[in-house]
């Protein structure tokens, strides 16, 4: 594997570049290093020994290495949540070695975010869990006709719908698919969830923004051909009567920053709001 070493005082960050992660601990030795190419391969990271696993890449793939670590784990827990500079392009590329010492050294700001702790129910009982940061989709296949959807939230039944598919997104994922189905742009410190319709028969089915404190229940009405997906994660063949259950996760991630971030100039930057203002 290909990989840079940056150091400070205390720590070691450790850089792969075949892989696009980084491990970061008290002066990782080789064999620390040479683990980290092993389980990159096969997506476990149960035997990683480091303080922290941090993403240097695209937010797929952060979401995806997040997939395989366990959160019964200490270090990995840490690992899970520490995500680093490139996921919301906070760092170019051509800055990261200075960029990565000094937030190494402490030299940061820290932001936590909420988790979506989701599950599928068959027949009254669990046959599938998973922690998702950005959202959960309950959509059709890739040849069936819409799905039927019977949405509930707490105890209080709140629509039917029939749709490509529902996407039930935290303030984190309101900036990646149910952006571009449609919703709003919510604010990290906001504690809710969207509701996004995916391309709803009835017009009048529109985003709704919800407050993160109830469980929000997914039916499976009717369809031939429907899946779960959480974030990387898929659990294909839904059966009618099936339902998925998403609630607020006790678990947080935690990001580190380089000191003056803004999250409205990031906005700012990735959407070019700055644009044709003279």
């Amino acid at each position: 594997m290909t990989h840079t070493v940056i150091s400070s005082a205390t720590k070691e960050v450790v850089i792969g570049f075949d892989r696009p992660f980084v491990m970061i601990g008290e002066r990782i030795n080789p064999t620390g290093r040479k683990l980290l190419a092993e389980e990159m391969k096969n997506g476990d990271f149960s035997r990683v020994e480091a303080d922290a696993l941090a993403q240097v890449a695209a937010g797929a793939q952060m979401l995806d290495v997040n997939a395989g670590i366990p959160l019964a784990d200490e270090p990995a827990l840490l690992a899970r949540a520490v995500q680093l500079v490139q996921s919301i392009t906070d760092v170019p590329l051509s800055n990261y070695r200075e960029t990565l010492q000094s937030m190494v050294a402490g030299d940061y700001e820290e932001e936590h975010r909420t988790m979506i702790e989701g599950g599928v129910w068959r027949d009254g009982e669990k046959i599938f869990d998973c922690l998702s940061l950005n959202e959960v989709v309950v959509s059709r296949g890739a040849t069936a006709s819409m799905v039927e959807l019977r949405i509930d939230i707490g105890d209080e039944f709140v629509a039917n719908l029939r749709a490509d598919g529902l996407i039930i997104a935290s303030p984190t994922g309101s900036t990646a698919y149910a952006l571009s189905a449609g919703g709003p742009i919510m604010h990290p410190g906001i504690a809710g969830w969207l509701l996004v319709p995916i391309a709803p028969h009835t017009l009048s089915n529109r985003p709704i923004v919800l407050p993160d404190s109830g469980e929000i229940r997914i039916q499976v009405v009717g369809a031939r051909d429907a899946s779960a997906n959480f974030d990387m994660q898929r659990l294909a063949s839904l059966l009618r009567g099936d339902q998925v259950r998403v609630r607020r996760s006790a678990h947080k991630v935690r990001f580190l920053h380089p000191p003056g971030w803004s999250y409205y100039g990031t906005l700012r930057r990735k959407l070019r709001w700055h644009e044709g203002v003279v």
